[in-house]
């Protein structure tokens, strides 16, 4: 009797995972519970479990792409033939590659030997996968990270010093510089490959428009110094800009909706995603009911998804089920930018940086800090008029913060 593990579905959105690690190797005794694999999806990295007690027969080669459901790995007894169990799902990773692994690991299952687990190096999942990609021994690193873990800045330190670059195409000479053109192909990971797939999907079948405006941030300069002043939760921009879209979400309804194609579904929940960067791309964690929640709550919340995000140490909960997103480029010295909609949301609020710009006010000229916001609207959810207004509510509640502090 054997049992198959498939690749599970670990989000809405995955429809393949790669396996980062195995923890277990053939021919290893495992019990229900035990952590079989570390799974890298298109938001995270998660780890495996099993469903089963055995010896586990089969793996497939890590840092592959499986599809959903696909076979991953057989526990079973020791002389199971797994061979003719793979063949009769149909599983699309057994190819003839495998039928050799297949063959090393009946004849190592049969073997009455016990082997000693090799030594666990510390290493996170993403270093792995760089490290097998350029053919790189791990044992012979040194890690920079938490108690001697590899990282990706020491595989990518090691790459930069030992690269050689094979030339190709004319290779021209002046005054002995040789000029020499090289790339490198980088496999896309699942998450990219997700993101790409989800925003073409967004731009294709949204029809997007776009709405500026003009923001003073004067006196929520002076309101976030003054809390910060004696916070131990130190309040930035962004989290304000949060609480206050979150706080016009609450009278602009039609905002808060989303396209479900026969019917368009207004929220009554206001879930915001703030769109987080870590190397590997974009995620969007949620601050749920944010318009019930302090600035404070709402900062420390927001850090804390972050890090987790970097960390690629987010659940699906934490990422499914945002009915307005934020994306804010203001730190990085962008004024002003458009956003691609996160869907099924109807819109997505770009978020540029403050900038002192000279401006009229009580008929003189002086030097205001102002912010320039864009919407992005799903023209089949929301109109020019019903985003204009929003993002009117919006900037009246920004300007004088003490609005959303009520």
């Amino acid at each position: 009797m054997a049992e198959i593990i498939r690749m599970p579905k670990m989000s809405d959105t995955m429809q393949e995972g790669i396996i980062a690690r195995w923890l277990k190797k053939v021919g290893d005794t495992v019990k229900s519970g035990d952590v079989l694999a570390e799974v890298e999806t298109d938001k995270a990295t998660m780890e495996l479990e099993s469903y089963d007690d055995g010896i586990l027969l089969y793996i497939v080669e890590p840092n592959k792409s499986i599809a959903v459901n696909g076979i991953i790995a057989i526990i079973g007894e020791k002389d199971t033939d797994i061979s003719k169990i793979l063949s009769n799902n149909n599983d699309n990773t057994f190819s003839k590659s495998n039928e050799k692994l297949v063959e090393k690991t009946i004849a190592f299952v049969s073997e009455k030997i016990t082997t000693q687990s090799e030594s666990r190096i510390k290493i996170s999942p993403i270093a792995r996968k760089i490290a097998t990609e350029k053919n790189i021994d791990i044992q012979k690193l040194q890690g920079s990270g938490d108690n001697g873990r590899i990282i990706k800045r020491d595989i990518e330190t090691l790459s930069a010093q030992s690269l050689t670059v094979k030339p190709i195409g004319i290779i021209q000479e002046t005054q002995n510089v040789h000029l020499q053109e090289s790339f490198e192909d980088v496999a896309n990971s699942s998450m990219r490959k997700t993101i790409a797939k989800r925003l073409s999907e967004s731009k294709s079948t949204s029809p997007h428009f776009y709405l500026t405006i003009e923001i003073c941030m004067d006196k929520a300069i002076d309101a976030r110094n003054s809390l910060n002043a004696d916070s131990p939760i130190k309040i930035s921009f962004n989290d304000i800009i949060v609480k206050a879209s979150a706080t016009a979400l609450g009278q602009h309804k039609d905002i808060n909706a989303a396209w479900l194609g026969d019917t368009i579904r207004k929220n009554h929940h206001i879930h915001i995603g703030v769109a987080v960067a870590i190397p590997d791309g974009l995620l969007v964690p949620i601050v749920r009911f944010a318009n019930t929640k302090s600035l404070s709550q709402i900062s420390a919340e927001i850090k804390d998804l972050g890090q987790k995000a970097k960390e690629k140490k987010l659940q699906p909960a934490d990422w499914e089920g945002s009915t307005f997103s934020i994306s804010n480029l203001g730190m990085f010295g962008i004024d002003e930018f458009t956003a691609i909609i996160n869907p099924p949301n109807a819109c997505i609020l770009a978020v540029g940086g403050i900038k002192q710009t000279p401006i009229i006010k009580n008929g003189q000229i002086v030097i205001g800090n102002m912010l320039k916001v864009t919407l992005s609207c799903d023209h089949r959810v929301v109109d020019g008029a019903m985003g204009a207004t929003f993002l009117a509510t919006l900037k009246k509640l920004i300007e004088d913060p003490i609005k959303i502090l009520l």
